[in-house]
Parts: C-alpha cells; sequence; structure tokens
C-alpha cells in the first residue's frame, strides 16, 4: 500500500462506485458524517515525556448513497478540523464522482455556506437541523426555511451513513497498522474502498444464488403443431 501513488486511491474509488450506477444515474439521497481511526502506535517523545500513551488520530468523514448503501466520496485528516470544512471538500468531490439530489447531515453542519453551496453550486436540496438557542436570531435564507419547514422522514436517511462507519470498523478495525501519517491515509481509504468492492461481491453472489434457486416452470413442455 505504501508504494501505490495518492492519486490511485481517487481513480479506485470512482471505478468502484460505477459498479454501481447506470450511466447519468444520480444517487437520491447523499448523507456525510464524520468518524475517526487511531493508529496503533504511540508517540514514544510525548509518551517518554509525559507517561500517558498517545496515539494519533485521523477524522474521516465519508458521503453515502443512502439507497444503494455505497461510499462516494471521503475527506481525511490528521487534524480534528471543523465538521462543515470537511464537508465543503467532501461535497464537491462526492459532486464530482456522483451527483445527488439531496445532502442529509446532523447538526454539527449547521451551516449557511454548506446550504448556499450545496443549492446554489451543486444544484441540490440540503437538509441539516438547526443549533438553536433560546431568544437568537436565526440568520440565513436556507437555515430560515429549514426552521419553518423540516422534512424529518428524508433527514432520518441520515442514519445510514452511521450504520456503514460502524460496519466499516466492526470488519476492517478501527485501529491503523501504519506508522507514517501518509500511509495511515491510504490504510484508511483502504478500507472504504474495500469496503465498497466487498459490497459488490456480496450483491453478484446474492444474484447468482437467487436465479440458481428459482424453481423451473414444471408446465413447460414443447409442444409441436403440424
Amino acid at each position: 500500500v505504501s508504494r501505490i501513488p495518492s492519486s490511485w486511491f481517487n481513480l479506485i474509488l470512482s471505478r468502484t462506485i460505477k459498479l454501481f450506477y447506470s450511466h447519468g444515474e444520480k444517487a437520491f439521497i447523499t448523507a456525510i458524517d464524520a468518524t475517526g481511526f487511531t493508529s496503533s502506535y504511540a508517540s514514544h517523545y510525548y509518551s517518554r515525556r509525559t507517561g500517558k500513551l498517545r496515539r494519533s488520530f485521523l477524522k474521516t468523514s465519508i458521503a453515502v448513497d443512502t439507497d444503494k448503501k455505497v461510499i462516494l466520496g471521503w475527506k481525511i485528516s490528521q487534524k480534528t478540523d471543523h465538521d462543515v470544512k470537511h464537508a465543503k471538500t467532501l461535497i464537491r468531490q462526492s459532486n464530482k464522482l456522483r451527483k445527488s439530489e439531496c445532502y442529509v447531515m446532523d447538526k454539527g453542519y449547521d451551516s449557511e455556506e454548506i446550504h448556499v453551496l450545496i443549492r446554489e453550486e451543486i444544484k441540490a436540496d440540503s437538509i441539516i437541523p438547526l443549533r438553536v438557542r433560546k431568544r437568537k436570531r436565526i440568520n440565513g435564507k436556507y437555515r430560515k426555511q429549514l426552521h419553518i419547514e423540516f422534512d424529518k422522514i428524508t433527514y432520518n436517511r441520515r442514519n445510514i451513513v452511521e450504520t456503514i462507519i460502524s460496519v466499516i470498523k466492526r470488519k476492517f478495525g478501527e485501529t491503523l497498522r501504519a506508522r507514517k501519517l501518509r500511509n495511515q491515509v491510504k490504510e484508511v481509504k483502504v478500507k472504504l474502498i474495500v469496503y465498497n468492492i466487498n459490497k459488490k461481491v456480496i450483491e453478484i453472489i446474492y444474484i447468482k444464488l437467487r436465479i440458481s434457486t428459482e424453481p423451473k416452470n414444471p408446465y413447460n413442455f414443447n409442444i409441436k403443431f403440424t
């Protein structure tokens, strides 16, 4: 993995996404959420100075098609960047790989800037709950609209991205073996790509099994007329 150029991972992700869609097909609802992967190696300098273990942490945000349950993009950083900063990069990336009708995120992404990006630049819908404080004025055209009318049924599709994060960590682990940062980032990307590939393989096996177990028509006679 360490010898593979970083640019290849985005290309591989793009190729795996195409396995799930017909030409020009859009994702209906894309959900975005963040998680973290921890290195299995502690910082020896920090441990020696403080007597405590300090492990590196990679913040990882992913975009997921909630219908097909496919990963459409990622944003990975060592710094604990704000969710909004991650989301802007991730929305643009996932939009290039597969356009979506709607984006849903939790209130950690509540920002008029995100709504403007999605609705005016991407030309899609956005559903993000407001972080409303008592007696505080709600700013922003789109935030005000969501405060008046909020599609909770569509927003609840966001739970699917949390489920997928849980599946990835359970199947492929949440700790990283690589020591160098660039290799840790590649290791996270491999986990996400393998998730997509594994999902496609399971789909193919399911279809093959379903076809092979379908009962044959017992009344399929070959009748010849003369």
